[in-house]
């Protein structure tokens, strides 16, 4: 249900006011009368009770957002429910007497105007946003353990896993990047909870449909680049993905940018060009490869002798650090953890950076051992970016013992087609043993999207099998690695790869529980 929250008094007055100041307002259509002027019409002082999008919502007073797969008949009625205001960019006068502000744009109108109902809750915070193609998740929640070991407590995150709003209570997340409505409300809730700090992933998707329009990031982070995302009802090329990650450049105070990333050189000029001050991290231009007139302020120097361990530099100060969680390339997003943090306030040495060691993420390098010996990971590895440097982590680390690596992996229907190939691609020349299987197919067969993907694997002395159903597909890899290891001795390592913490599959449109990969993962391994 809404919440009764309206911080600023918001009402008709100021939100047309608002609106028309950020050049939104088309009109506003309250029956005959058509007006500019908020003041023409009856009760325009009278402050909101409520803000929604969702017509099951409205109470009286409610201000109600019309957008997405908005059907009028959800209309019907809604005068008995009280409806005070609305705001769509199309009318709706032949379905309510509640005056309409029509809009250009209703996904920035909404993200402007819950922001002033909930008293603008980013100005009592700082804010952190981090964005990139991979390590998002593993940075925010890298971050968010340096800043609430810093505040005593008094940071919030927000996450495509988890949302924190007190500083220790975790309630599952439904978006990368909540709705604007829900992003400004749970902000509301953190400032109310006395937190000083808030973390939050940033998709590009939270650009492209103005999830966080109007929004200034303390401190931004752009970790990396690569082609994702591109499909018809996501980005068209990744020209449109890389411009909308980008534009948390020019949203943000600060930045903190991946010298290793592609692109470098324009994401610069971008920071440049809105004169945004940008601290860097990577590894030293003599291992790293990224652009060498460079200057990297956060280095990060892995130990060879340590398989969690690594070195950061700053300032010629040199911290060694040991993560708890598995992966090298967790190494610069804990490197990217302690820049945002310097640039939210936390000096380089404080002990509150020794939080990044404690760190565990579900679905990330999520470690499950057999009491033969064999390891299981479950990870959300789903493009060839991720899933290449899952295999790569797994070689540097166990390659010594000449692991059988067996994949066990699907990936989504009716979106980021090159997903396919990519994953596969991954892990090619490496696995030895393919297993293609359900990962929200939506309104495609998951069995033509497995067909696909076996086709991309070109190692004739691989293995392949499509086995749809995805708890048959982790029981039968598991069963399998378990036989090798009775039969040949060898080193096993299953990946159970895409849904990491995920606890559902998109099945023709509707979102269809799925107990978990770990749950499957730790039954069968007789671990529960």
């Amino acid at each position: 249900m809404p919440e009764e929250s309206n911080r600023s008094g918001l009402c008709l007055a100021s939100a047309v006011e608002l609106l028309a100041q950020h050049g939104l307002l088309r009109e506003i259509i309250a029956g005959d009368t058509w007006t500019l002027d908020a003041h023409d019409l009856p009760h325009s002082e009278t402050p909101f009770t409520a803000i929604t999008y969702d017509t099951r919502e409205v109470r009286p007073g409610s201000l109600l957002f019309v957008k997405g797969r908005f059907e009028p008949e959800f209309l019907d009625n809604i005068d008995d429910k009280g409806l005070a205001c609305y705001v769509a960019e199309t009318d709706y006068e032949d379905r309510t007497s509640a005056p309409g502000l029509i809009v250009n744009d209703v996904h920035k109108a909404m993200s402007l105007l819950s922001a002033e109902f909930y008293g603008r809750p980013q100005d009592s915070l700082t804010v952190v946003g981090i964005t990139g193609t991979k390590g998002k998740t593993t940075t925010n929640y890298f971050t968010h353990a340096i800043l609430n070991a810093y505040s005593d407590g008094h940071a919030a995150m927000m996450s495509s896993i988890a949302v924190c709003l007190d500083g220790h209570t975790w309630e599952p997340a439904h978006l990368t990047t909540p709705e604007s409505l829900d992003a400004f409300r749970m902000m509301r809730t953190a400032v109310d909870n006395g937190m000083k700090y808030l973390v939050m992933e940033v998709s590009s998707q939270a650009y492209k449909v103005h999830r966080v329009h109007g929004l200034t990031f303390d401190v931004g982070a752009f970790l990396n680049i690569s082609p994702d995302h591109i499909s018809p009802i996501e980005h068209p090329t990744f020209e449109d993905y890389f411009h909308c990650k980008r534009q948390i450049i020019t949203n943000s105070r600060a930045m903190v940018i991946g010298a290793d990333s592609d692109h470098l050189g324009l994401l610069m000029q971008e920071a440049t060009r809105h004169d945004v001050t940008v601290t860097t991290f990577g590894i030293d231009a003599a291992d790293g490869g990224h652009e060498s007139q460079t200057v990297v302020d956060v280095i990060m120097t892995p130990d060879p002798s340590r398989k969690t361990g690594f070195d950061l530099t700053y300032g010629g100060v040199t911290e060694s650090f040991e993560l708890d969680m598995l992966g090298e390339f967790n190494f610069l997003n804990a490197a990217s953890a302690v820049a945002l943090a310097m640039r939210a306030g936390v000096p380089f040495d404080d002990p509150a950076m020794r939080a990044i060691e404690r760190v565990q993420v579900p679905g990330r390098m999520e470690r499950f051992v057999g009491g033969d010996g064999l390891h299981v990971y479950v990870d959300f590895a789903h493009n060839y970016l991720s899933t290449k440097a899952l295999v790569d982590e797994m070689l540097r680390v166990y390659g010594e013992r000449n692991p059988r690596i067996t994949l066990v992996a699907g990936t989504t229907g009716g979106k980021a087609i090159d997903r396919r190939e990519g994953i596969v691609k991954g892990a090619l020349g490496r696995a030895e043993s393919f297993i293609f299987t359900l990962d929200d197919p939506n309104f495609e067969d998951p069995r033509k999207i497995c067909e696909e993907m076996a086709s991309f694997v070109s190692d004739e002395s691989a293995k392949v099998q499509i086995i749809v159903d995805r708890e048959q597909a982790i029981v039968t890899a598991i069963r399998e690695a378990h036989e090798s290891v009775d039969h040949d001795g060898r080193f096993n390592i299953v990946l159970v790869i895409g849904k990491g913490h995920e606890t559902r599959n998109i099945i023709d449109g509707e979102a269809v529980h799925w107990p978990g990969d770990a749950t499957i993962v730790r039954r069968e391994l007789g671990l529960d």
